[in-house]
């Protein structure tokens, strides 16, 4: 599995989970909370017993496809059947691979459902269920559903829940579907990605888009993720990357569950360099190699940023993360900065000249790959000619402006989205402010008053 030690999560939910307890696991993506509930998932299947005995729910399909991933290796040696299933899929093909029953299924709360009312799911054998990101099932509406999916689970189980946050319906369900459950917590600062440099950029709405085509200029990524906060945005960004010669292809909700995979196969092969993606089409996303995150329009809260920045800087390699704020938004930065215990360096825009740099500075490496890499015969003739021609320090220069691409400034054109608002801690406090001041108002009114009245000229 590859696990060296364990993270505070699963230090203190393995024990729990092995013992048959009820948990609430309030922690956010990067802990390790997949494996935290996992272990001891899969040490309580009975692969003798040819059954469903574990359900994880998940709030999307690519998180339902990620834990599914996980929990078959976990599983691996002891030859436990994980079936993952989700909305966008054939649920004729579902229903198939449900009638040889798998031990553990990962799936969303609207496809399990169906199969619910459709009886291809028997749930009469199910001893565990996970509820994963519980928190963000609640953002997308599906409460209702996981209400339905647990009152079709036999009351004699043991119940996970993780979340990052718990707000009011998450603590319903529990204290409704859960015994006497332990809450263990791991804070904002054990949330480690510690291989990563944080930066943000402060810049205005219309010039981020150029900002960001130079930063690839400069940076030259080998994988790049840009994320963007709806999927307009992210329609308009991958197009207008292509326009000035990216190879960029975008992932969003509205996407079918091929494209989708045809997409992301293409990132993970290389054949496109930039994936443009939003926030909950990136959940679960597990793909090596990403050098580079560019948070196009900033996340909507911390919770989100984590995870965002957490798709680089894996398996002891470095990744970069850049934050584009605007001016307006620069409180959303100091709560981010704030939850995660750490500041973000601040980065200058680059210049174009600074892309041209970065362009020129990719030639010279490609053209030093190929002198260490190639067979390079049939070209030395042509070469000692020019040599003998010209000094080797103008024809290098030819070389590199010959195979450097300037960089595109083809006008696009993109439609701006609000600035995100202050976060409802800071809107309350404004309200307290207010209230003050208006208590503050009517003292003064009240007493200008009476000032007034003892001073009134008698008739």
């Amino acid at each position: 599995m590859g696990f060296e030690e364990a993270t505070p999560i699963q230090m203190q939910a393995i024990p729990l989970g092995l013992n048959n307890k009820d948990i609430i696991g309030q922690a956010q993506t990067g802990t390790g909370k997949t494996a935290a509930f996992g272990i001891p998932l899969v040490e309580k299947i009975n692969v003798h017993d040819s059954a469903v005995q574990a359900i994880v729910i998940a709030p999307t399909r690519e998180l339902a496809i990620q834990v599914s991933e996980e929990l078959y290796k976990i599983g691996y040696d002891k030859r436990t059947r994980v079936l993952p299933i989700y909305g966008g899929q054939d649920i004729s093909r579902q229903i198939r691979a449900l009638k040889k029953p798998p031990h553990i299924i990962v799936g969303t709360p609207g496809r399990l459902l169906d199969h619910i009312r459709r009886n291809t799911l028997r749930l009469d054998s199910v001893h565990t269920v996970v509820l994963d990101e519980a928190d963000e099932m609640l953002n997308m509406g599906f409460i209702d559903d996981i209400e339905h999916i647990l009152s079709n689970i036999p009351r004699e189980r043991q119940t996970l829940l993780f979340s990052a946050t718990m707000p009011g319906p998450i603590k319903s369900i529990a204290e409704r579907f859960m015994k006497n459950p332990t809450h263990v917590r791991v804070k904002a600062k054990e949330v480690t990605v510690p291989n990563v440099q944080q930066y943000y950029l402060e810049v205005p709405e219309k010039q981020k888009f150029d900002v960001l085509t130079r930063l690839l200029d400069l940076q030259s990524p080998e994988l790049a993720i840009v994320f963007g906060r709806t999927k307009r945005r992210v329609d308009e960004l991958s197009e207008a990357l292509n326009v000035r010669g990216y190879s960029a292809e975008g992932i969003h909700g509205d996407l079918s569950q091929a494209k989708r995979l045809s997409v992301l196969n293409k990132f993970k092969n290389g054949a496109i360099d930039v994936l443009v993606a939003t926030d909950v089409a990136a959940r679960g996303l597990d793909i090596s190699g990403i050098t580079h995150i560019y948070n196009f329009d900033v996340p909507q809260d911390p919770e989100s940023y984590v995870h965002r920045i957490g798709r680089t800087g894996r398996a002891g390699k470095s990744g970069k993360a850049m934050t584009f704020i605007t001016a307006r938004e620069r409180g959303i930065l100091e709560t981010i900065e704030h939850t995660t215990k750490r500041k973000m360096d601040r980065m200058r825009p680059p210049t174009l000249d600074e892309a041209l740099v970065g362009k020129q500075k990719m030639t010279v490496e490609k053209i030093c790959s190929v002198v260490e890499t190639e067979n390079l015969d049939q070209y030395k003739n042509f070469a000692a000619e020019l040599l003998e021609k010209y000094d080797s320090v103008p024809l290098l220069a030819a070389a590199i402006k010959m195979l450097t691409k300037e960089p595109d400034t083809t006008p696009v054109k993109l439609t701006e989205e609000p600035p995100l608002p202050m976060k409802k801690e800071k809107s309350r406090n404004k309200r307290k402010l207010d209230l003050k001041n208006k208590r503050v108002g009517r003292k003064r009114s009240f007493h200008s008053a009476r000032s007034t009245k003892g001073s009134a000229s008698p008739k």
